[in-house]
């Protein structure tokens, strides 16, 4: 004997089994971002009364350039999952979610991109 509504059965409605690997990726990167979030704020502070130069030559060190490019990809990639909770949670028209969605992948995308783009660039001395 099923107890699952026959509707249900029939659209085939159910757990898409995604949304653990979703709810772990997000805990991960949190975990991730108290880590290298302290490091950051500690990295900033000691570059308080630095110059220019100062300051690309400390991001152009290895270890500061691998942390911080691995804190910018935790922080937009945990930006993005949160936020696509949000959508998943608050809006329910399917085109303004799709879209919401894909905006918010976008956006995303591009300044995990941009940042890491620049980090390595200083990083090269370019």
């Amino acid at each position: 004997m099923s107890f699952r509504n026959p509707l249900k059965q029939a659209k085939g409605l159910g757990s898409a089994h995604a949304g653990l690997h979703h709810w772990v990726v997000q805990r991960y990167t949190a975990v991730a971002l108290i880590f290298l979030g302290l490091w950051f704020v500690y990295f900033v502070v000691g570059l308080i009364h630095a110059d220019y130069l100062a300051a690309t030559d400390a991001i152009a060190r290895p270890w500061n350039a691998t942390l911080l490019v691995a804190f910018l990809v935790a922080m937009f990639w945990h930006a993005q999952l949160g936020l696509q909770v949000i959508l998943e949670d608050y809006v329910h028209t399917p085109l303004t979610a799709f879209v919401s969605q894909l905006l918010v992948r976008f956006v995303c995308f591009l300044g995990a991109l941009a940042s890491v783009f620049a980090v390595v660039r200083i990083a090269l001395g370019n």
